[in-house]
């Protein structure tokens, strides 16, 4: 179909509009009975048909009804004229020639980022291949899931067992540059393209930490993101056994895999179950909704979705009644989005303990619209509240039961450029001093002046280490104790979250 310039911007807006109402009309569609929610509905990233795979004579029916809607609205054929000159102005007077392609996908990006939301983003071609491994989980990258909050990249979570797990990157860290490259100004997609690459090749993040005053750099090797997202076992309680079942993202497969794990964990008997979520950040709605339906009885909704015009749809499971065991879950700061959906409703809807940290806040349900030539748009379309109707955007999910892990958990990576040494008063003697205290030495303070007990503790570390001994932390010996505090942090005996979990489980 050949478009005059004067389509183009009508065309562009109609595309916005007419893809989110086609991505609707799809999902009701798909529903096989009346009421009943279809398997695919308000999945976090979905793809419905674009406009563009309409055929030619559908395309100019949409149209024309889109301008004699504009006219009846009065002053849209007016803005739209607006946009239009705009275009022209450009097009024809600007100093250096512009490409069409340029100005339209500037003009999409434009309305989006007037939404003020970093859940809705337009992703051209190639950044929507990057998007589409990370719901597939299978990807090479550093393994975070990240956001758009106050204009930063900020960190979601890192996955689990991931190089960003394991590098030291933790919730809420703001990214400012990538390879000593800042990337202000850029959008969330944009960032992401530089932080991923193959395996084996390093990658510099600068990262503003909260608490933190001087930005820290943190290195990290790119590897496989695993595709496996649920990890099962079985601990003894006092001499009942409890399953724990962890999972790390919710990809096309998660659902597949838990059930699996839960029939291996209740053919071996288990008495109790533990669901870990704990930097989990998210992933697709429909493979949340499955695992839910496990434990969630049919007389009430495991989640409701509300559109804009305060229109919800209650989705339920169809179980009869709960599981005849306890369960709980655990979660903390990294839990977000569909992990807060599961971690919600089993509390509310269950009546289930949640254990650990008040989580992330992400209560939005994005799809993605496809336009047609490889590029697409996600866009927020529903709000998703608890079973009891509370929207949890920015507030997250509150545990019943608070539990915070060791201070040594939340110290930061060691970055020592000049030595530290007694009488000085820094940050980073402070959590040098955190980490030292979390291996056993005696430290008279911990709030970042170097006394003599540091000194000594300082001194003691380096003859047990095998180091030279001179009461200064200088970058060996700072990461000779780092190194120690992260043997600490994965030894699971370490884990009071997970304790204080088993603990409660059989309480309930």
């Amino acid at each position: 179909m050949n478009l005059k310039k004067s389509h183009v911007v009508i065309l562009l807006v109609a595309a916005l509009l007419l893809g989110a109402a086609g991505s609707f009309f799809g999902i009701k569609l798909a529903q096989s009975e009346p009421g009943e929610p279809a398997d695919n509905s308000g999945q976090t990233d979905q793809k419905a048909e674009s406009f563009a795979d309409l055929s030619e004579s559908e395309r100019q029916s949409i149209l024309e009804k889109f301008a004699a809607s504009n006219g009846k609205n009065g002053n849209g054929s007016a803005d739209m004229k607006k946009v239009e000159q705009a275009y022209n102005i450009i097009q024809e007077n600007y100093v250096q020639d512009v490409e069409k392609k340029q100005l339209i996908e500037g003009a999409i990006q434009g309305m989006l980022e007037t939404l003020d939301d970093p859940y809705s983003v337009y992703m051209d071609k190639e950044t929507m291949k990057q998007f589409d491994q990370s719901i597939e989980s299978s990807f090479e990258g550093i393994g975070a899931e990240v956001s758009m909050v106050d204009d930063k990249v900020t960190i979601v979570a890192p996955i689990k067992g991931s190089p960003a797990e394991e590098a030291g990157l933790k919730p809420n860290d703001q990214i400012l540059a990538v390879d000593g490259e800042s990337v202000e100004g850029l959008d969330l997609y944009e960032t992401v393209l530089k932080i991923r690459g193959e395996k084996g090749t390093e990658v510099s993040l600068k990262i503003d930490r909260p608490g933190v005053s001087d930005p820290l750099t943190i290195k990290i090797v790119r590897d496989d993101i695993p595709l496996e997202t649920v990890h099962s076992e079985i601990k003894e309680v006092d001499g009942q056994k409890a399953g724990v079942i962890e999972i790390t993202s919710f990809s096309e497969k998660t659902s597949d895999e838990f059930k699996k794990a839960l029939d291996e964990l209740e053919s071996k008997g288990m008495e109790g179950l533990i669901i870990d979520v704990r930097g989990n950040p998210g992933g697709l709605f429909t493979d949340v909704q499955e695992i839910l339906k496990n434990f969630i009885p049919d007389d009430v909704p495991y989640v409701q979705v509300e559109d804009k015009n305060g229109k919800k749809e209650r989705y339920y499971s169809n179980t009869e009644k709960k599981k005849d065991y306890p369960v709980t879950v655990l979660m903390d700061e990294g839990s977000a989005s569909a992990s807060e959906i599961l971690a919600a409703a089993m509390k509310e809807a269950g009546g289930y303990e949640l254990v650990g940290e008040t989580t992330f806040g992400k209560g939005t349900v994005q799809q993605a619209i496809p336009m047609g030539d490889g590029s697409t748009i996600k866009i927020t379309l529903y709000k998703w509240l608890t079973p009891e109707g509370n929207w949890i955007h920015d507030k997250g999910v509150k545990p019943t039961i608070k539990v915070k892990q060791p201070a040594y958990f939340y110290t930061n990576p060691v970055e020592i450029e000049k030595p530290l040494k007694f009488d000085q008063n820094s940050e980073k003697i402070k959590n040098i001093q955190l980490m030292l205290k979390g291996l056993g030495y005696e430290l008279a303070r911990t709030d970042g002046y170097f006394d003599k007990s540091t000194e000594e503790a300082v001194e003691k570390f380096q003859k047990e280490e095998g180091l030279e001994v001179t009461g200064v932390i200088d970058q060996k010996t700072g990461g000779s104790i780092e190194s120690k505090i992260v043997e600490l942090i994965r030894d699971e005996k370490n884990d009071k979250q997970m304790e204080k979990a088993l603990e409660v489980l059989f309480q309930q």
